[in-house]
């Protein structure tokens, strides 16, 4: 079998900018691009299938940065390879913002404080939208958090993981907190856990540092995708070489 897993370029803006945060603090943000749009072209025209885009400004309780999503999200659509699209999270907690990110134009939609609050309603978008809903499940230890990291969900992640097993979730991407924006290495054990208890693929996410850890997530067939953020703003990996080392699935 070849080794593959797909890359997943991150984009998280904060007040109209590309930014990325340590751990999710957001006193600990570094800016890196006063241009979205500049990002994701860069990622489109290397190739890139889709592009994982959060909120924070939402993820925060801050007003939703909804024009410059939009206009990302008909950006991937025009984009010149013609495939994939936005993976939208951050502040997506209700029916009427999923509702939205789909009529947006976006291709996934990226929840985690919906299935601890409204099961049922996550459950129905789920039905509705096959295969284009993403369980996410941001772990500190072994807690998952919710509200942009802020509060905790009160329930064990096995227990979220068995609701979640009947449903046609897409993904379930797993957040490793204590390794988000360190460059520390990615927890590759830990989403595979993850994936096995929801019965999904994983995304990995969360310190992904170097061709070395993309190519150990490719062999590994529990994961569909590695997010990466920091390695690829910083020029510790670069992008020709992280698509090489996720092979054919990039």
């Amino acid at each position: 079998m070849e080794e593959t897993v797909q890359l997943l370029p991150a984009i998280d803006l904060r007040g109209g900018q590309v930014v990325r945060l340590e751990r999710g603090d957001d006193r600990r943000r570094t800016v890196y691009d006063a241009d979205p749009s500049a990002t994701l072209r860069r990622y489109r025209e290397a190739g890139v299938a889709r592009i994982h885009v959060v909120d924070l400004d939402a993820a925060f309780g801050a007003l939703p940065q909804r024009g410059v999503v939009q206009a990302l999200a008909r950006q991937a659509q025009d984009s010149p390879n013609g495939r994939g699209g936005i993976q939208l999270g951050g502040g997506l907690r209700d029916r009427e913002a999923v509702e939205w990110a789909f009529a947006a134009g976006c291709e996934r939609a990226v929840v985690t404080s919906l299935i601890v609050r409204d099961f049922d309603v996550f459950a129905d978008l789920c039905r509705r939208y096959p295969g284009r809903m993403v369980a996410a499940l941001d772990m500190d230890g072994g807690e998952v958090r919710l509200a942009g990291w802020t509060e905790s969900a009160d329930r064990s992640p096995a227990a979220l993981c068995a609701q979640l097993a009947d449903l046609p979730v897409a993904a379930v991407l797993v957040t490793d907190i204590s390794r988000d924006g360190m460059m520390q290495g990615p927890n590759i054990d830990l989403a595979c856990r993850i994936g096995d208890l929801a019965g999904a693929p994983a995304i990995l996410s969360g310190g992904v540092r170097s061709v070395a850890d993309l190519e150990a997530a490719a062999r590994r067939p529990e994961i569909e995708a590695a997010i990466v953020g920091r390695a690829l703003y910083d020029g510790s990996l670069g992008l020709d070489e992280a698509i090489a080392a996720c092979g054919s699935a990039s």
